[in-house]
């Protein structure tokens, strides 16, 4: 019987050879917060086997984070991290990979005055356009690893015994990871091509746009001028395949920016930047978010729509069935990188250049011309539920079933 150690062992090996497929001779670059120190070493032990020339760490500090939220002056916020941002543009253009480990700690940030927040973010983001832009545009590999944590474990399993909580929310994530599998890596690859299969077929029926239907949501998302549907790995500058997120359950593309018109509910709470937001929905017209309502962290929500014009469109239409691996379980992550794997779901601000025909080698403006959004956020949110339809719509007016009680009917 495998051991929680050859688990972990699994886990992170499957970021380094399948998230990013780290090279011979390529720098690592590692962001992890500091409860994640086994974690980085793992990592950097598989990257060094694998011939990586030199493993970068980064490290980030939930109570540093607070600390500063809580004392800095408040003219600091506008500071973007000038020299990571530098260190960044050097560490692609060397053709590094970049994996990030995240921990979920939706309350961090309870009681900060969201404007603090929301201009700490943009002057991250402003800085670090170089970084996001090659995210965007699949220029060199990344991925995401999550990392669990006893906040985050207490948040997710109150009712499990104190001394339990934390390995259950670790089995959970190598679960919805395949990380538990005798041969995760041949999972992951069967599982890639699954949803390469979904993605085919869509890019052969190229619908005009999505019709969704359910409780509090009825919205039509006309998609972008040669939209491709992405499945769950990309391709590099280099030509190397990397998968961004594990998991992945996901098929997306990108809608056209000024086409998306009626009203969309939340079905997830979304925790962005340590806040909680729960019980929202959004109201489109023209493609804009012209009103909104929310049960919870309505004032955060209300500053990350106001990043900067192009936060109030979409960028990301994701289409995930109710019957996955994440979603069977029943439970809530609380962690976008899980949560969205396990419904259906939009994103509010920028588009992946990869999601047109071309795109990768386009320049902003010929992305804008393709009906892409652009905007210094983009911030996944959930729809999806078992009431959930969705339909193509074909150029021609026909109307076809894509999912039916939020599952497939393709």
């Amino acid at each position: 019987m495998a051991t929680f150690e050859q688990h972990l062992h699994n886990y992170v090996s499957l970021g380094v050879r399948v998230g990013v497929n780290l090279q011979p001779g390529q720098t690592l670059v590692i962001q992890a917060p500091t409860t994640a120190a086994e974690l980085v070493r793992l990592a950097a032990k598989e990257a060094y086997s694998l011939g990586a020339r030199y493993v970068h760490v980064e490290w980030n500090d939930d109570p540093l984070t607070r600390i500063r939220y809580e004392l800095a002056p408040e003219e600091s916020f506008g500071d973007g991290p000038a020299l990571r941002a530098h260190n960044y543009d050097q560490l692609i253009a060397r053709d590094a990979a970049f994996l990030s480990l995240v921990s979920a700690n939706p309350d961090l940030l309870t009681g900060i005055d969201p404007d603090r927040v929301a201009a700490a973010t943009k002057a991250t983001r402003s800085a670090m356009t170089n970084f996001y832009d090659g995210v965007r545009s699949d220029k060199f590999s990344w991925s995401i690893l999550a990392v669990a944590t006893d906040v985050w474990a207490e948040k997710m399993f109150p009712n499990e015994p104190q001394e339990r909580r934390l390995e259950t929310l670790w089995n959970a994530i190598f679960r919805a990871t395949r990380a538990d599998l005798a041969d995760p890596v041949g999972a992951w690859n069967a599982h890639l091509q699954q949803l390469a299969e979904k993605s085919d077929y869509l890019n052969a029926k190229r619908y005009r746009a999505l019709h969704y239907t359910a409780p509090g949501t009825d919205l039509v998302v006309e998609l972008a001028d040669d939209h491709l549907w992405v499945a769950g790995d990309s391709v590099n500058e280099k030509g190397t395949t990397f998968v961004a997120n594990m998991p992945t359950e996901e098929v997306f593309t990108a809608p056209k920016r000024e086409g998306v018109n009626g009203t969309v509910r939340s079905t997830k709470p979304l925790n962005y930047g340590g806040t909680l937001i729960d019980d929202f929905a959004f109201t489109f017209k023209d493609g804009k978010i012209v009103d909104f309502s929310a049960g919870t962290g309505g004032e955060t929500l209300q500053r990350l729509l106001d990043t900067d014009e192009g936060a109030r469109y979409l960028g990301e239409a994701a289409l995930v069935p109710h019957r996955s691996p994440i979603s069977d379980t029943g439970m809530i992550y609380y962690n976008t990188l899980f949560d969205e794997n396990a419904s259906n779901h939009l994103a509010i601000g920028s588009a992946y250049a990869f999601s047109v025909k071309g795109g990768k080698t386009m320049t902003k403006e010929q992305l804008a011309s393709k009906g892409l959004n652009d905007s210094l956020t983009h911030v996944d949110f959930m729809i999806g539920s078992a009431e959930m339809n969705v339909d193509g719509l074909t150029a021609d007016g026909a109307r076809e079933p894509i999912f039916r009680g939020g599952n497939w009917a393709i």
